[in-house]
Formats: C-alpha cells, structure tokens, sequence
C-alpha cells in the first residue's frame, strides 16, 4: 500500500491543481472574480475519491496488479481464479473504506480469517495471491 500511496499522491494533487484550474478559467471567462477556496471540501473529496478508485481499478483492471503489487508479486483475481470486472474494482473500493472506518479492523481481519482475506475480499469476491518469482533465464 505504501507503495501505490507515493504513486496516488501526485494524482490527486493533479487532479485537485486540473479542477482549480478549470474553475479559474471559466470564472475568467464569464467575467466573475476567481475565488481560490471556491472548490468545496465536497467536491475536492469526490475529485480525491474518483482519482483513487480510477488509478487502482484501471491496473486492477489490467494486470490484476498495481505497481507496488507488482513489486511484491501480488495479484488480485476472484475468488473464482478469474479476472477482476469493473464491479469487483468499485465494490473493493468501498469495502477498503469500510475496512479503514472501522478503525482499520478490516485491514486487520486477514490475521484471524483462514484463507487470510480482508472485509474488502470478502465484500467484493476478491483475493489477493502470491505470484512465484520470475526465473532468471
């Protein structure tokens, strides 16, 4: 995770800097005084939320991996051994904020269930699985 987070940080700022931007220009264009604070927490959070669940279901989506999963050889596939949908994705990604919310119990769920998945797994019919490393030849 910690390795998605460096790469989801510039993201979000881009996308936060892109909407303030086009705000800015389009107050300017309409003749109107451009307000710096003129995102509202609201929106800013739906932009952030939208930039994250965008960057994990277009790799999930893809690969089944993101590129700190690829790092550590990790895949996501359902429980069933296929390829994640876009259902899987958004369902994950709400299941992650649950599992967060409740004070991370979700995250920590992993150590007590016997096939080691997290609330967000069990909510989205997913699992994560260990890939075997790459031989060298």
């Amino acid at each position: 995770m910690l390795y998605d987070t460096f790469l989801v940080l510039p993201l979000i700022m881009l996308s936060v800097a892109l909407a303030l931007g086009l705000y800015v220009s389009l107050t300017k264009l309409t003749g109107g005084v451009p307000d710096p604070d003129a995102l509202s927490p609201a929106l800013r959070q739906l932009i952030i939320a939208v930039t994250v669940v965008g960057f994990f279901s277009i790799f999930w989506l893809k690969s089944g991996q993101t590129l700190g999963m690829q790092a550590w050889r990790i895949k996501l596939i359902t429980t069933d051994g296929k390829r994640v949908t876009l259902k899987h994705c958004l369902l994950r990604s709400l299941g992650a904020v649950l599992s967060g919310v409740c004070l991370g119990l979700g995250y920590l769920w992993c150590l007590f269930d016997r096939e080691k998945r997290y609330w967000h797994d069990m909510l989205s019919g997913t699992r994560l699985v260990t890939l075997p490393k790459r031989s060298k030849n």
